[in-house]
């Protein structure tokens, strides 16, 4: 671990700076009562339990968790909508659900035990991220039943921030209220931050002239190449934040401003594992596979081995003690298989950020060529650039890129600024035409 690159001890809760030794025995023990918890008041934990010959009392070491059954998002369904809660719904003072656009939402529920919780590492995360008690914090996550608004909101609050609450949509007016209140931190996707920039530039603003010096980016995979074009733009900071509504919403993990190396897992809370995602077993730190986390202090939904579908690998921590985990550019479950070929929908965006042509708006496109898939990757020209002879060059370049570097063949076609539809909250990268035509 590198200490150079650690903040001042007095600055950081005890924990973020405990020894190996010290949050594994906060972790067994915490993981003890959450087995427990979860065995005894979940009813379909308990019959996965016992269908895999495995009860809570076989826990002894940190080593013995992977007797332990997953949960999966379908599990969650399957008990719509009180059915994962471990606590009487009385004793539940908030409830939150996923969009549901892939079948029926997945309810998350807390108890007010919970919600200090969930303050507290979000306070913990947006701290690392680089925000102060004195920070004025503009959060342009939605409100309402997505985790994101309400988390970013308490959690700046416990950190004694001043938050502006202006949740997503409404472009123009983030502009006017950035530009009137001026703060240092908006909270926000990194997709809905381009939108916003562009807006300002349509206003007649140079989007490195404002107020803004950190952005808190998440709830959306996005890559380094991302990174270096916001940061680049705005002449800001642009730091990850992870989180996930299942396990408790953002603040899972966190960046930390002095390193930008990767995530912090909140470890004195949420246990990560990591995992084959075709055969299920365990692999070591350093090996990519599909990121699997345990809650170790929940009350009302408490969640045992949940299989998050994000792929990454664990590495050992620098500044903070606990273990990073890499930057998240993909899900096993946003996996496209094109002609035989995986293909994520962030190698994409690698190879389009290169080109100082496009701009980092895209879109990809799926269709049924007779009995087999073709990709067309639809991408804008960079705001200002009208050359005709600029738009086919770049989409011969990128089509060409992706035959090099991804292995497959597709259709590239470079539009003009301000053509594809902008998102207000998660971009929606992959149009799925295959079953339509």
């Amino acid at each position: 671990m590198d200490l150079t690159k650690r903040p001042l001890e007095h600055e950081l809760d005890p924990i973020e700076i405990a020894t190996r030794d010290q949050i594994s025995a906060v972790q067994t023990r915490r993981m003890a009562w959450s087995l427990r918890h979860t065995y005894e008041n979940v009813p379909h934990f308990r019959a996965r339990c016992e269908a895999q010959g495995v009860h809570p009392d076989d826990f002894r070491t940190l080593d013995d968790l992977p007797r332990f059954p997953f949960t999966t998002k379908q599990h969650l369904r399957e008990t719509y909508p009180f059915g994962s809660f471990a606590v009487p719904l009385s004793e539940v003072v908030r409830i939150h659900a996923s969009s549901g656009t892939t079948g029926k939402p997945t309810v998350v529920g807390y108890t007010r035990a919970d919600i200090d919780l969930w303050a507290t590492v979000m306070a913990r995360s947006i701290r690392a991220g680089g925000g102060r008690h004195h920070s004025r914090i503009h959060v342009s996550y939605g409100y309402g039943l997505f985790t994101g608004g309400l988390g970013a909101h308490y959690g700046a609050e416990k950190l004694g921030a001043t938050v502006i609450p202006v949740s997503g949509g409404q472009t123009e007016k983030q502009v006017q209220l950035i530009k009137d209140f001026a703060p240092d931190i908006i909270m926000v996707t990194p997709s809905y931050m381009l939108v916003i920039a562009d807006a300002m530039e349509r206003h007649g603003m140079d989007p490195r002239d404002c107020s803004l010096s950190i952005g808190l980016f998440g709830a959306e995979p996005w890559t380094d190449e991302m990174r270096a074009q916001l940061e680049q733009r705005l002449g800001i900071d642009a730091i990850d934040i992870y989180g996930l509504s299942e396990i408790i919403g953002p603040g899972v993990a966190q960046e930390c401003i002095e390193t930008k190396d990767g995530l912090h897992i909140w470890e004195d809370h949420f246990y990560p594992e990591i995992i084959d995602p075709e055969t299920g077993a365990v692999l070591p730190d350093g090996h990519l596979g599909e990121l699997v986390l345990t809650s170790l202090t929940k009350e009302a939904m408490p969640v045992v081995r949940y299989r998050t579908r994000d792929l990454t690998r664990l590495m050992p921590g620098t500044a903070r003690s606990m273990r990073r985990m890499q930057k998240i550019t993909g899900r096993s479950d946003d996996m496209l298989i094109i002609r035989g070929v995986n293909v994520f929908p962030s190698q994409i965006e690698e190879l389009l950020l290169r080109d100082d042509r496009l701009s980092p708006h895209y879109q990809l496109e799926l269709r049924r060529d007779r009995h087999l898939v073709h990709l067309t990757v639809k991408a804008e020209l960079r705001p200002g650039l009208h050359d005709q002879s600029a738009r086919a060059g770049a989409a011969r370049d990128l089509q060409h890129q992706i035959k090099s570097y991804i292995g497959i063949s597709s259709t590239v076609e470079v539009v003009g600024e301000g053509t594809l539809e902008r998102s207000q909250g998660k971009a929606k990268r992959v149009v799925d035409l295959r079953d339509v035509e």
